[in-house]
């Protein structure tokens, strides 16, 4: 018999944020039925900005952080729309569609924030980009900021400019 050695454990990997994305979406539809407040924070863009950027962030490759999100992502989907036809909730099929194209670009965008740990000047931008598109989709999606999305900034602002994240050499 060969000796093999074994993989190092990754909490992170596609079948795990697959696992989380339905988990969340069966979640947020819950959270949408039974509490108004709660309900608010995960029906907003800010909080899976916020999510997603931890994904990547915390991936241990570009190409990793690419293949984590995309089934975080379409977990996510399924799960909650699914939950919403279950529960007779109303949803539009523009929606949807929305959210689904955002899934399929989302390993681009995992790239991105992947660099944002990165040394330089491109990377940092990406970084403020992150934090300024959060913030505004809050406000143009959703009129204004709230207190629980400048929570969600300062988080964002933390792991993308002062968190260490350790990363293969």
């Amino acid at each position: 018999m060969r000796n093999r050695r074994a993989k190092p454990f990754r909490p992170l990997n596609p079948a795990a944020t697959l696992a989380a994305g339905l988990l969340l979406g069966v979640l947020s539809r819950l959270l949408d039925l039974y509490t108004q407040n709660l309900g608010n924070i995960f029906s907003q863009l800010a909080v899976w900005i916020l999510l997603g950027t931890l994904i990547a962030l915390y991936s241990p490759t570009r190409r990793q952080a690419m293949a984590n999100i995309v089934p975080f992502c379409l977990g996510m989907l399924v799960s909650y729309y699914t939950a919403a036809v279950l529960t007779h909730g109303v949803y539009s099929r523009v929606i949807i569609a929305g959210w689904t194209l955002f899934a399929l670009c989302s390993p681009i965008l995992a790239a991105l924030v992947w660099t944002a740990k990165c040394p330089g000047l491109f990377p940092k931008l990406i970084g403020v980009g992150i934090v300024l598109v959060s913030a505004a989709s809050s406000i143009l999606l959703f009129d204004r900021l709230r207190f629980y999305d400048l929570i969600i900034d300062a988080l964002l602002v933390y792991f993308l400019f002062f968190a260490k994240i350790r990363r293969p050499a």
